[in-house]
């Protein structure tokens, strides 16, 4: 009996198609590569959302702290112009903000029913800065004011269009508000 002759006969000779479809090595890596893409576009997503809806909360826990000062009247006592209102802000943000680009708009309000606390339209210049005039009216005891912080945070576009930038300038705005009735002070 010669050795190529088997049970089942002699052995045929193998298509070099047949062999390829036969090989198993470097499956895993080629089917890797089919789901590479989309997992690496949700786990970017995912970090992305996640640093973004960290920045919202740093910026919401900023503006109680420093409404609690106009609140219990110390910024009215302490006569702290807009600037110096802005620097206590940005003292309760950590690095992922920029204090120069914190803007502080602090309104009073007849009532509570008739305040706005809906986000401003910004305007830009040709360099892109915004031209926006903001209010800094501290008022009195009894005083309705409002509060609004805003920043526009730094987004990058994602894979597959994914982007989070909800301003023409290719940022998202941030923006938390602060609504309450200035407590008797002396």
């Amino acid at each position: 009996m010669r050795s190529e002759d088997n049970d089942e006969g002699p052995a045929k000779p193998r298509t070099r198609g047949a062999g390829l479809l036969a090989c198993r090595r470097g499956a895993a890596i080629v089917e890797f590569a089919f789901i590479a893409a989309p997992l690496f576009a949700i786990l970017i997503a995912i970090c992305q959302v996640g640093v973004v809806f960290l920045a919202q909360q740093e910026l919401e826990s900023a503006v109680e702290k420093s409404a609690r000062m106009l609140l219990t009247g110390a910024v009215q006592k302490g006569g702290l112009k807009q600037e110096q209102f802005t620097t206590k802000v940005c003292g309760g943000l950590t690095a992922l903000f920029t204090c120069t680009q914190l803007i502080v708009d602090l309104q009073t309000a007849s009532a509570f029913a008739s305040v706005d606390t809906s986000a401003p339209v910004l305007t830009y210049d040709s360099s892109g800065n915004v031209t926006n005039s903001w209010k800094f009216q501290t008022g009195g005891v009894g005083s309705v004011l409002v509060l609004r912080v805003i920043y526009q945070f730094p987004v990058v576009g994602g894979p597959l269009g994914f982007n989070l930038a909800n301003l023409p300038n290719g940022k998202r705005l941030l923006m938390a508000t602060a609504v309450f009735q200035v407590e008797p002070y002396s």
